[in-house]
């Protein structure tokens, strides 16, 4: 299995990336295209020491700022380490791709180069979240702001495809983020939606509010891009204020009381730590794409690799797939 990763996305890279690389190489059996400028790639192996056995190169001098506009990835950005990775992906050259570029030029490179799966409507970045029971996977996380029905169904299903093949949750149930838990509350678009759902043969458990979300009550949380987006970086900054408090609290019980409580305040520090993770999954394209955060160091791309590896194995695509071409026409529009 080859897995190209953008080795100049990211504020670590290329340090990080190639560190993360040649830990996936050799526990994961994976083969790696790193894509950027050859000679520094090469140039910061050495200096580190760094093994590039079964990892390759794909030269281009280019990196896309985070800074410019998505749309210039198809258009002036063509050339640069994260164009040229799903170029590759696009031309069946590797089974994966990963970046932790820019989110809005990884989407959109990814919806005009590698190609939407046919009858999705909209690619959907769908990070795995933390809850007290396990996990769960919200889509859309923040790239369509304005959606119709059909397409928050389509996250759903291929939410659901996600959590079932890559996380192992057997038929996962999906909740409808909204205002109130009655099928009457919310916009036009969840109303509308709730009714879609009830006829899509998912597990449906109806509207969840936000506050219930972190209960882990269901596996896959659906929304617009925009409240996705709100819901993600509340729960970011939550997890980030909770982390300081214990801190503060233990950083007063003495070094006896931090001791006994050690064990597992290292595991809720594991399950919040966005590193196990990887990445956020791009649903809805041709082929696996994995957007890893952008502060991501050699554990987080290692991770991210191991991702792309199980959505690769986990055959997400092919599933997404089966589950549109089987929906009712209501559903696919």
């Amino acid at each position: 299995m080859k897995i190209i990763v953008d080795a100049f996305g990211g504020d670590n890279a290329p340090l990080e990336v190639l560190k993360g690389c040649e830990r996936a190489v050799k526990e994961l059996g994976v083969k790696i295209i790193l894509t950027g400028s050859s000679s520094k790639i090469k140039e910061c192996a050495a200096h580190n020491g760094i093994s590039l056995n079964d990892i390759e190169i794909e030269h281009t001098d280019d990196v896309f700022d985070i800074h410019e506009e998505p749309k210039e990835i198809i258009k002036s950005g063509k050339n640069t380490s994260m164009a040229v990775g799903l170029q590759l992906l696009g031309d069946g050259k590797g089974d994966a791709f990963v970046s932790a570029g820019s989110t809005g030029a990884l989407v959109m490179g990814a919806t005009f180069i590698v190609k939407r799966i046919k009858g999705i409507k909209r690619i959907a970045p769908s990070p795995v979240m933390p809850a007290d029971k396990g996990g769960f996977i919200l889509t859309d996380a923040g790239a369509n702001t304005e959606c119709r029905p059909e397409m928050l169904v389509q996250f759903a299903v291929m939410g659901s495809a996600y959590m079932e093949k890559v996380m192992g949750i057997e038929n996962p149930k999906v909740g409808l983020l909204n205002i109130g838990a009655e099928d009457t509350k919310g916009r036009d678009l969840e109303i509308e939606t709730y009714k879609l759902l009830e006829k899509s043969g998912l597990n449906f458990i109806g509207n969840i509010e936000a506050r219930d979300i972190p209960k882990g009550e269901c596996q896959v949380v659906v929304t617009d891009g925009f409240t996705g987006n709100i819901a993600l970086k509340l729960y970011e900054g939550m997890g980030s204020f909770f982390g300081k408090k214990l801190k503060w609290i233990f950083s007063g019980a003495g070094k006896i009381g931090a001791l006994f409580s050690l064990g597992k305040i290292n595991k809720l520090k594991a399950q919040m730590d966005y590193r196990e993770t990887g990445g956020s999954a791009l649903l809805g394209v041709r082929k696996p794409v994995i957007k890893a955060h952008g502060s991501s160091d050699a554990k987080a791309f290692f991770n991210a690799v191991r991702q792309a590896k199980k959505c690769v194995e986990g055959d997400v695509v092919g599933v997404i797939e089966s589950y549109v071409s089987d929906m009712a026409e209501t559903v696919k529009e």
